[in-house]
């Protein structure tokens, strides 16, 4: 005897959910986007539900176990969007999924080679770093090329990270580093920005970063960023992201400059530029 042939009876909406596998929450939402009918109610007030509500559970299961969106599955009982259309648009996420899975299987390989956090960066930055001995690099590194990356792509933090090989492996030009940040941080809105002391600062940035410069030369590094374009012209990155531009991401970051600290930055950038007149 076929179940439909049976006496009709109906079920409450817990017994509905247990028996398609589902749960009620999930059935109330069904009826609120529309894929499920919302039956009628019984003496008590509570939803009763008959053999086609089960039947109708029994199918979004198994579509939904395919894959196959709610948004589809509502077309799909509808009859209003093509078969075909459904089919392609699965295997277009399928393909989708596919691809997450592989970069987050290769993010895993990274971790257990490299390490975390530095394991958590693209490829381009860590296989730069890689050669580096474990804890050379300050946490504070790791979290400036993150946010590079952010910015600027794997690409831009790569090529940032000859800055933290070159203080990671010599301790003079860190010491200089540090020095020079807590100088930065001394320029509070109490500092008048045409205070002489924000020009030879800015003067001593420059001086920093052209030693950065030649150690970077002096270790080889300045043609190993040349390999660095054409891997990743080459598309051998991995990455894929949008990213957004360094004006709107400064905008969105939490943190703020004083007006000394922003001229001493501006004074840095011109000097570097060749400006002479920066450092009246």
């Amino acid at each position: 005897m076929y179940p439909s042939a049976m006496f009709p009876r109906e079920v409450r909406i817990g017994d509905a959910a247990a028996f398609a596998g589902t749960t009620p929450r999930a059935i109330r939402h069904y009826h609120h986007i529309g894929l499920l009918p919302e039956p009628g109610r019984g003496a008590d007030g509570r939803r009763r539900y008959g053999y086609d509500d089960m039947i109708r559970l029994l199918w979004i299961r198994k579509m939904s176990e395919a894959g196959i969106s709610l948004d589809d599955m509502r077309a799909a009982f509808d009859e209003a969007r093509d078969v075909e259309d459904v089919l392609g648009r699965l295997e277009k996420t399928l393909a989708a999924q596919e691809a997450a899975i592989k970069r987050q299987r290769a993010a895993l390989r990274r971790l257990r080679a490299v390490g975390s956090p530095l394991g958590l960066l693209s490829p381009l930055v860590t296989d730069r770093l890689s050669h580096l001995p474990s804890g050379a690099l300050r946490p504070s590194d790791l979290d400036a090329l993150l946010v590079t990356e952010r910015i600027f792509g794997p690409l831009g933090a790569a090529i940032q990270a000859s800055v933290f090989i070159i203080l990671a492996t010599h301790p003079d030009l860190r010491a200089e580093a540090d020095r020079l940040d807590a100088a930065d941080a001394a320029l509070d809105d109490t500092v008048d920005p045409h205070d002489p002391k924000v020009g030879e600062l800015a003067a001593q940035h420059c001086a920093h970063h052209e030693a950065l410069l030649q150690a970077i030369e002096e270790a080889g590094l300045d043609v190993a960023e040349e390999k660095l374009f054409e891997i990743h012209d080459a598309g051998a990155s991995g990455e894929d992201d949008a990213r957004m531009s360094a004006l709107e991401a400064v905008t969105k970051m939490p943190y703020g400059f004083s007006p000394a600290r922003t001229r001493c930055m501006e004074l840095t950038a011109r000097l570097l530029a060749g400006d002479p007149s920066a450092g009246s």
